[in-house]
């Protein structure tokens, strides 16, 4: 099975895009200069483990914009969104890095990680290697792969990468079918995207359909739509073994606050 085709949609139109973006970069930053400052690096942190343990495991997501919403934050610092989201319990970090349709930036993910020792995973729209190797040269730890935009050999062979290179990427689905073809890439962490891409509709109900098919051995993610720490305590009793947050975290007024009620803590 492969990737579904083009249809002229919103995520068209972000990968049209950043495949020129890439296309360019790659010029810029060769990629035998990649891999010498991955090998100046320290050794990723263990994204899975971080995000597998016996509790809520929030991913916290720094997105200053998005193309359904526009700017979520204007007042967006990396390290202090970073550190905040830290002491008030997160499992790790998601850092968009896309710059056009969400005004992210890759400097981004270093920076979020140097503020704190949780993993951090780069989300991004990744169809090439080269991408891989730039993730983990800006010290990232983990990645987004998502399933709509990647064939299965790509799907295969980019998981395949990440590895070699000590991360375990996230292989996001939204159907079943896109959920069979992770599975038989071999991804370990699955996320499932209850936002479909290509209409930006939500329905938390996604993840409750489709968690009962994630193989036990994967570790499971439910993105996006999550509002409440009832929300989180269902789909946790569901099967799932983590949360990614993002605007809602991203539009509160105070963010860690935000994340510490999501995690059912006191503000």
């Amino acid at each position: 099975m492969q990737a579904q085709p083009k249809t002229g949609t919103i995520l068209d139109r972000i990968v049209e895009a950043r495949r020129a973006a890439v296309e360019h970069r790659q010029k810029v930053v060769p990629l035998p200069v990649l891999k010498l400052a991955v090998k100046r690096n320290e050794p990723p942190r263990d994204f899975a483990a971080a995000i597998s343990k016996d509790k809520l495991n929030v991913i916290a997501e720094l997105k200053k914009a998005s193309p359904s919403r526009g700017v979520l934050r204007k007042d967006f610092s990396v390290e202090a969104l970073a550190a905040g989201f830290e002491q008030a319990g997160a499992a790790g970090l998601s850092v968009l890095t896309e710059e056009q349709f969400f005004q992210g930036a890759l400097a981004n993910v270093t920076s979020a990680r140097k503020k704190t020792a949780l993993p951090v995973l780069r989300k991004d729209f990744i169809f090439n290697a080269w991408q891989v190797w730039e993730t983990r040269a800006a010290e990232a730890d983990s990645f987004l792969l998502i399933a709509a935009i990647l064939d299965d050999a790509q799907l295969r062979d980019l998981l395949a990468l990440g590895r070699e290179l000590g991360m375990e990427a996230l292989v996001e689905v939204h159907s079943r079918e896109e959920l069979q073809r992770a599975v038989e890439a071999g991804a370990r962490v699955v996320g499932v995207n209850n936002r479909d891409l290509r209409t930006f509709e939500v329905r938390l109900e996604t993840s409750l359909e489709l968690i009962k098919e994630i193989p036990e051995e994967c570790i499971a993610v439910s993105e996006s739509g999550l509002r409440t720490h009832e929300d989180l305590s269902r789909l946790r009793a569901a099967g799932f073994d983590a949360f990614l947050v993002g605007e809602q975290l991203m539009t509160a007024e105070k963010s860690a606050a935000a994340l510490r009620e999501l995690l059912g803590m006191p503000a």
